[in-house]
């Protein structure tokens, strides 16, 4: 059964959605960006019933000032009072649960990342982790290196190329940032992130898009030791019902691992 819950956080109400089940690991998504709890294309509502289905129960919320929930949206970086105040619901209404799982994608999974030790957390799954400190109007200079590789590789690209059917300005443009991204410092975003990472040891999952600039970038400047999950798709949001199902497999497979030296849920 489904059922909406009002939080409590700072002064303000964060609107939150409750898919009940029976087992003892719990799943608390985190949206991203201004995204709505319910996700790109009801995304996360149809994760959220699927998991529920197979026994998991799962909390879903809206930040402050985004959709159903009241206040300010002052970014993700600001968002630890919600999810400290979402994952203490989520126990109180679900009190049967021994154990919580997060799960967010881009700036989501940095805030769990950040801040998921403070509200409680027992483990993360990360999607796409948002880690880019944007300096222009391009993609982070790995993504770009990606894609350049790959075009140069199809003999198309220079059949346009000598047609003119390719902006020779946009290249020269993407060019000169991969020259200079070698010269580039590692972002603050990215070293609070990933210092945030360590923390976790072998509590973190990551999952990544394959063709997809932020998973690229992230990808990039990660050189930590935790699981990483790779999708053969570009799409930030795993849409699409082969992409939706595969994040699903990827998902369940982490809520259900358990350390040897956790013991086993009798539940789950």
């Amino acid at each position: 059964m489904r059922r909406f819950i009002s939080v409590a956080c700072e002064g303000e109400t964060l609107g939150a959605t409750l898919d009940e089940a029976d087992g003892a690991t719990g799943l608390l998504i985190v949206s991203g960006g201004n995204e709505i709890r319910s996700g790109a294309h009801r995304g996360m509502a149809d994760l959220a019933q699927r998991l529920a289905a197979t026994g998991t129960p799962v909390f879903r919320y809206d930040r402050r000032g985004v959709g159903d929930s009241s206040g300010d949206n002052s970014g993700f970086l600001s968002a630890e009072p919600d999810l400290v105040a979402a994952a203490a619901a989520f126990r109180s209404a679900a009190p049967h649960l021994t154990r919580v799982v997060g799960f967010g994608n881009c700036d989501a999974a940095s805030t769990l990342a950040l801040f998921g030790r403070s509200a409680g957390i027992d483990r993360i799954i990360l999607a796409n982790p948002w880690v880019i400190e944007p300096v222009d109007d391009l993609p982070p200079a790995a993504a770009i290196r990606a894609r350049y590789a790959e075009r140069l590789r199809d003999p198309a690209t220079w059949r346009r190329a000598v047609s003119g059917q390719v902006s020779l300005t946009k290249l020269f443009k993407g060019l000169r940032r991969v020259v200079a991204a070698k010269t580039e410092t590692q972002a603050p975003l990215a070293t609070q992130v990933l210092s945030a990472l360590d923390d976790w040891r072998d509590d973190v999952v990551i999952v990544l898009a394959s063709g997809d600039a932020t998973a690229i970038g992230f990808a990039a400047a990660y050189r930590g030791g935790a699981s990483v999950t790779r999708l053969a798709t570009a799409s930030h949001s795993f849409a699409g019902a082969e992409n939706a199902a595969a994040l699903y497999a990827a998902i369940a497979t982490a809520v259900a691992f358990r350390h040897p030296d956790e013991g086993q849920d009798p539940e789950r």
